[in-house]
Formats: C-alpha cells, structure tokens, sequence
C-alpha cells in the first residue's frame, strides 16, 4: 500500500483526489482519502492495457493507466521509489504469462459444483439449431469433428449438408486454410437460406479442388428455392489477391456451379487496432475545440469501419430474406471480420438474438465456439502485440448502433452490453479464454471456472431495457447505414469520465420508474 496518492480528473479543473493506493492480487484499489464518503476505485489487473511513468511534476511522479475497458487512471506519487515498485508490480499482474494465472482459475463466486455445472449447461447450441429446424432433410449436426481432425478450431459437432459425405468434408478441408470448411451458421426457415461460413480457400492462382466444389454444390442445393447461392469475401480485394501469391485467395466462379462472387471491403486487424488507438487519442484530448474533435473522429476512421460491417451484416440478411438466397462467408481464416457479419445478419433476421438468452446463444456460437482468438485479440496474456485487435468490440459498437435505430427490439440495453465487453478482458469467468473449444477443454476450465452468463442472468432488472416491446413485436431489422446513421458511443469510450457530462440516462430512469412501480404495487396488495 501506497499513501499519498493523488488521482486527477482530466476533464475538471477540480483539486485533485488525495487517498491510498492499495495492490491486491487481482485489483489495484484506490481508496479516496480527501471525500465526504468513502469513494473507492477499483482496477483489476486484467483490465491494464499499458502503464506509463511520466516526467516528474511539482506533484511529484506521475503513472499514467490505460485500461483496455477505456478507463484512464492518472496518478500522482510522492516517492519515486514507491512510483517505481507500483509500476513494475503492476507490469507484471497485468501481463500474465500462463493460462493458469488468469483470473478464472482463482475467482470463487462461492456456489456449489453442481451449480457451476448448471451455470455452463445453461447455453446449448444444439437447443437453437433444433429451434431452426435441424436436423432436416438438408442439414445435419454431425461429429466427424469429435477429435479436431477435420480442424482443430472448430467444435466438436458441426452443421453440413446432409448431401456432403465424409470423403467430401475432409477433401474440403485440405483446401481451406487451417481446414476451416464451410459449416452452418444460421437457417433462415422461412424459405430455407442459409448463411454459412468458413476460411479462404487453398486456390492461388489456379489451384481446385473437387471435394470443395462438391461442398459448396451441396450447401447450394440444400435451399432448393435458389438458383444460386452468394460467395462473400469481407476482404477488400486487394488483400485477397495478394493472399494469392501464398498460395491462398478466393473462390474462382468458373470453378463453382452457379455461385455469385463478392467483395465486401471490410479492413485487418492491423487497420482496426490503428484507428482505435487514434480514436482513443481524440477522446483523450484535454478540451479539445469541435473541429479538433470531429477531424480527429474523421481521421481515425472508426465509424467509416463500423459502416462498414454493418453494410456486410445487411448484405448478408437481404440476400437471404429479399433473394432467398443461401450466402458463404470468408475472410483469411474465418474467425474475425467471419464472426462479425454472420452474427450481425443473424441478429438483424431473428428476434430470438435480440433478448438476453438469444444474445448468450448468439455469441457463444459464433464467436467463442467457432475459434475467435479471444486470448489472442484481447492480449490476455503476455504475446504478440500485433494479434491483439478490436474485432469483437466493433461487434458489439454494431450492436449498440443497431439498438440506436430500434430502440423497442432488444430485450437487454446499453449496459448489458458494456457488462459483456468487460468480462471479455477481465478473465474472471471461463468463457472468453483461449482460443477455440480444443484449447478451452485442455485449459479444463468447465471444471476449473465459472460461465458469465448465470452472473449476468441474476442481474437481469438493472440490464433490461424498459422500453422492449417483446419478441413478437419486430421480426427483421432494416438499419439504415447512411453516414448520418452512425453516432459515437461516448457510453462506451468515455464513459468513465465523470467531469466530461452528466450520465442522466433516460433509460436508468425509466428502470427506477418501473421498479418503483413494482414496489408500489406490492405494498398495494399487502394492504389489501
């Protein structure tokens, strides 16, 4: 523990808090010794993107904390030896080398094993590709994938057509890279459209292959009401061409039986991380003018991005719904910009995704099950900076924008939302570590940790959005992606700037109404 330690708030001009630094194994905690009540703020190690010491000031040693939740913490500290010790303790916890030392494995909720067995049985797959309507005379679940031979990043059980054979599934998985093969995403049961998803193909310049050209024949002839089927790459073209001088690329249409080929240029991961890091520089300027704020929003491109993953998310639901078409969906690998499109268009055709349960269900299919590289692109652990990406966290922009334009279709609001982008970097529940099923069973973390989702279930009443209008209410979402459509999420990327607005949230409100109402109404029946 560290006494004396200031803590400014970069926004008022306000005297600086004066209290106590504490580190524990998991939290940095500061206690604010200067405030009427006790004001405390609570860091966990996990949530540390990166540390910096200043030059020293009149204060004295400055240490700058930038949290990969957006939190910025700028302390002030007497001793340069105290300043020291801090921030090499803090190095360390907030880098962890091991999979074991991640929080999860230490995070007793105290509840029983049989709970914490119920708490990972809550979401089942298999539950929502039956309320789809698998297995059916097109799609079947099968195992062939129970020893990660046909691809170790994908799960156990997958979706395939039932015309594609065993010879077939493994014959197209040696020509998709890291034997990612088309599988199943979502069945539009209306009119039997499918959205499927797998990696680039093997092709380069001139390279086929039968097997795979039989796999898209059978995803194509599995909706008999199309003549055609879509084939997306989300990657601009250029990228994919160059992919082909590896000895990767994208589908050749002379090759395959009536697909229609298209780019949709959403950019790498490289390009993400940059234009985050310069649109958190635009949100941490002192007291900036407008021009400066909105140049700086403009130059960063972030919402030019999330345009255009949302104009993907609405290809992909048109093309099913309005052409009853069946759509294939590529990047490199399939598990980054992949995830985002499908997870988006499937959100955009089905309402079951938009309540609590659904979103679980959405996530945990599309993402986690299908091989996002969580750990990887959330640097949970000490790695290769250039792996770690926003990718989910333009997922759930997209969603929060969506919720913008519909205030009525989701069950849950803005900080449901915010809770789930927390827990993705805290590591203090199971289901975000790793990087695929293969990994998170050899991690036993069904045995070893805890799911989120029971956690965030017991906190529905503050997470719900009172003004839902119910599952029946709105079927599909036609969002409008014009550039006027698009806002910046200051809930998101300063929301824990106290000084820079008043959080009066229209919706906390309503909820304190709703519950308020609830309270009056039981004391009006315990009267009666």
């Amino acid at each position: 523990q560290v006494e004396n330690v200031k803590l400014l708030d970069r926004y008022t001009n306000r005297k600086a808090a004066n209290g106590t630094l504490y580190l524990t194994a998991t939290h940095l905690i500061y206690v604010d010794a200067s405030a009427e009540v006790r004001k405390e703020t609570w860091i966990l190690h996990h949530h540390i993107a990166t540390i910096e010491k200043l030059p020293l000031t009149t204060a004295g040693y400055p240490l700058l904390i930038h949290c990969k939740n957006f939190h910025v913490a700028h302390f002030v500290i007497g001793q340069e030896r105290d300043c020291h010790e801090v921030y090499t303790s803090l190095l360390k916890l907030s880098q962890p080398v091991k999979p074991e030392e991640l929080y999860a494995f230490s995070y007793n909720p105290k509840t029983s094993k049989e709970n914490r067995e119920i708490g990972w049985k809550l979401i089942d797959l298999k539950v929502d590709y039956q309320r789809m309507g698998i297995p059916n005379d097109y799609w079947e679940i099968t195992d062939v994938n129970k020893d990660y031979e046909v691809c170790n990043t994908y799960p156990p059980e997958i979706v395939v057509p039932r015309a594609a054979n065993k010879a077939v599934v493994i014959g197209s998985s040696r020509f998709r890279s890291r034997g990612r093969i088309p599988v199943l995403s979502y069945l539009y049961k209306e009119n039997n459209a499918a959205i499927c998803r797998c990696s680039q193909p093997l092709s380069g310049f001139s390279a086929r292959c039968l097997e795979d050209e039989q796999m898209l024949q059978a995803i194509r002839e599995a909706n008999p009401g199309s003549p055609f089927m879509y084939v997306v790459d989300t990657r601009p073209k250029l990228n994919a061409m160059a992919n082909r001088a590896a000895g990767k690329g994208y589908e050749n249409e002379d090759n395959y039986d009536n697909i229609r080929f298209k780019f949709i240029g959403i950019e790498n991961i490289h390009v993400m991380r940059n234009s985050l890091q310069k649109l958190l520089e635009v949100c941490e300027t002192k007291s900036p003018s407008m021009s400066d704020f909105l140049t700086g929003l403009e130059n960063s491109g972030w919402l030019r991005h999330i345009k255009a993953v949302m104009d993907a998310g609405v290809f992909l639901a048109k093309a099913v719904k309005d052409e009853k078409a069946s759509v294939l969906v590529h990047c490199s690998d399939g598990w980054d910009r992949t995830a985002q499109v499908c997870s988006l268009a499937s959100l955009l055709l089905d309402p079951f995704y938009r309540t609590f349960k659904g979103f679980m269900v959405l996530i945990e299919k599309e993402w986690i099950a299908m091989g996002h590289k969580f750990s990887h692109r959330c640097g949970h652990l000490d790695g290769d900076p250039k792996e770690v990406s926003p990718v989910f966290t333009q997922f759930i922009e997209c969603v929060w924008q969506l919720m913008q334009q519909f205030p009525c279709t989701f069950e849950f609001n803005e900080r449901f939302l915010l809770e789930i982008h927390d827990h993705v970097y805290s590591c203090q529940f199971g289901n975000f570590l790793g990087t695929c099923h293969k990994e998170r069973e050899d991690l036993k973390i069904f045995e070893k940790t805890h799911s989120l989702w029971p956690f965030l279930l017991q906190k529905k009443q503050e997470l719900r959005n009172p003004l839902y209008r119910g599952f029946t209410a709105y079927k599909e979402l036609q969002p409008n992606t014009l550039p006027f459509s698009f806002q910046f999420w200051c809930g998101m990327y300063n929301r824990f700037d106290k000084g820079m607005h008043p959080k009066q949230c229209v919706l906390d409100h309503l909820l304190s109404c709703v519950s308020q109402k609830v309270k009056l109404e039981d004391n009006a029946s315990e009267l009666e």
